[in-house]
């Protein structure tokens, strides 16, 4: 044996190195945010030059690390792999909020396999937040392990919820109807998928609601919120990486209560 190989490290801490790195440079691009050119891709949906570099950052890197594996991005970046594993990446979650100088925002790296989220790393660089975890990696908060969950507690409860700008107003004002009558709990939208995730992990929320989230913006947060024991609603056998979501996610208790909403709702799973 040779005891002077140096061990391979584990694919979670690569990555998570690769997100740090990621994050210094879009925090660079935050820092000179009146130079950043901005382009909208629809109504309320932005893309700025950050959001680009930082995808190619992320190609690059996760390219030399893993050759084999394919990569799926939100601005455009598609590459076939050979592997059957495929990284699921957000360069910036939050680029509105990115572009009016709020903290709502992160890179978002998820890895897909077997149809599946199997791994996660979230970087949050204005919140100094590093997330990791997974189907079998603990999570972690700045390498540090995630306490335990409260129980859902209607008493106090709150969840996460979003829509894409592009969701009826008809499905976004009935789903608000359903949180406030049916339910009778509060609810928060902060303008990033990737953050209303991190609430939950977090115990900050009890759950999220989305109406027409990209998997993009979810891959890396749901198998992190997995080995945390939450629990939601997409079918992966029948979804593919370009498809919108409409899904719950959180306590088998919480999905309980928020599955007839999702039934009426007109965005296909």
């Amino acid at each position: 044996m040779n005891m002077s190989a140096v061990p391979a490290r584990p694919v979670e801490v690569i990555v998570e190195d690769i997100a740090r790195e990621a994050g210094r440079l879009a925090f660079t691009h935050f820092r000179s945010l009146a130079d950043l050119p901005v382009e909208s891709k629809g109504h309320l949906d932005l893309v700025t030059a950050a959001d680009r570099e930082v995808e190619e950052f992320l190609i690059a890197h996760l390219r030399d690390a893993f050759p084999d594996d394919g990569i799926f991005g939100e601005e455009g970046g598609e590459i076939p792999g050979t592997s059957g594993r495929i990284w699921v990446i957000d360069p910036i979650d939050g680029t509105f909020n990115f572009v009016r100088g709020g903290h709502n925002w992160a890179i978002s790296i998820g890895l897909h396999e077997m149809r599946r989220p199997v791994l996660g790393v979230i970087h949050a660089p204005v919140r100094d937040l590093t997330i990791v975890g997974g189907t079998t990696v603990p999570a972690r908060l700045n390498g540090l392990p995630i306490k335990p969950l409260p129980a859902f507690d209607m008493s106090r409860a709150s969840t996460g919820f979003s829509f894409h700008p592009t969701v009826s107003t008809t499905d976004r004002l009935e789903a608000i109807r359903f949180i406030s009558d049916d339910l009778g709990i509060s609810f928060r939208l902060c303008g990033a998928a990737t953050i209303s995730l991190i609430e939950v992990m977090l115990g900050e929320t009890d759950g999220y609601l989305s109406i027409g989230d990209s998997t993009w913006d979810v891959m890396a947060a749901l198998p992190i919120l997995a080995s945390l024991g939450v629990s939601h609603t997409i079918d992966w056998d029948r979804t593919e990486l370009s498809q919108k979501l409409r899904f719950a996610c959180g306590s088998e208790a919480f999905l309980d209560r928020v599955r007839p909403l999702l039934q009426t709702l007109s965005i296909a799973t």
